[in-house]
């Protein structure tokens, strides 16, 4: 079945009396190129365990039963996975046994088995908290490739002179890279916005740039602080701190002493610090 013919998909729809609902970011991919850039970035290899987020009407979901050991899918709109059951049935009985459908909202899915890799075409008003989620995993997977919204894609890969909390985050447990910018056209029903395809790798234990859990949210509660007015110097915003909800309260004096011991100069703007500057802030508070 070619889930990247509209005609098709306009004719599974009609036939099951649904339609794709905005409230669950339902766009449905319909470029194999796209489709197989996506696949290649994740470079997916037959020992691969995979989790997908919101497989829609399964195009991406055969693609990765194809190249993967097993490949388990989270759908968190019930009506859709009849649809999505009978579409994968044009697979092979072995590529049809690798997949697991998972009807669960993925913000609140825990990861069952280790060395995973993340593949999907996710709903856009998800994607910062999904990416938190994953992140912060104790089980974490070992890299995800998103198709995301395009501004967001750029946010998330843009760090220092103009660094947001999303790619400070991102930054601190993994590394970022924007791939491809995705056209309208390549849905259907097609989205006001354009789209990117993006790969995010985890850094492992013994890699260069690898920050400790424990560093990370220090990091992140002091960068949340700054970046609640990023418009202010860290100056003004970081005396917030010792108001703030988190378990840091630092005085001036110790803010100050702080910013000399990591040579940082507290005029400048939150967005302004690289990840290293950070860290050297949040070592020294």
């Amino acid at each position: 079945m070619d889930l990247t013919n509209i005609k098709i998909i306009k004719e599974i729809l009609e036939k099951n009396q649904t339609f794709a609902k905005k409230h669950f970011g339902q766009n449905f991919l319909v470029d194999k190129n796209i489709l197989n850039r996506i696949t290649e970035t994740a470079e997916i290899t037959p020992e691969d365990n995979i989790i997908e987020i919101g497989p829609g009407l399964g195009i991406l979901t055969q693609e990765l039963a194809q190249k993967a050991h097993c490949v388990k899918t989270i759908e968190i709109d019930r009506n859709i996975i009849p649809i999505l059951e009978e579409n994968l049935q044009t697979l092979t009985k072995e590529e049809y046994k690798k997949i697991e459908i998972i009807n669960q909202d993925a913000l609140k899915y825990e990861p069952t088995f280790e060395n995973y890799k993340i593949v999907a075409n996710i709903p856009y008003n998800i994607t910062s908290p999904l990416i938190t989620h994953f992140l912060t995993q104790k089980n974490a997977p070992s890299s995800l490739t998103l198709l995301v919204q395009k501004e967001v894609a750029e946010k998330l890969t843009t760090l220092e002179p103009d660094m947001s909390v999303l790619s400070l985050q991102t930054a601190l447990y993994a590394d970022a890279k924007y791939i491809k910018k995705v056209p309208p056209s390549c849905f259907y029903p097609s989205p006001k916005v354009d789209s990117a395809i993006i790969k995010i790798t985890l850094r492992l234990p013994q890699d260069k740039n690898f920050i400790t859990e424990e560093t990370a949210k220090k990091i992140l509660q002091i960068a949340k602080t700054a970046f609640s007015n990023k418009r202010k110097k860290l100056s003004n915003t970081l005396k917030n701190l010792k108001n703030s909800k988190t378990n840091l309260e630092i005085t001036s004096e110790e803010l100050a002493k702080a910013s000399e011991k990591s040579h940082i100069n507290l005029s400048r703007r939150p967005e302004t610090l690289s990840v290293k500057e950070w860290q050297a802030l949040a070592e020294n508070l």
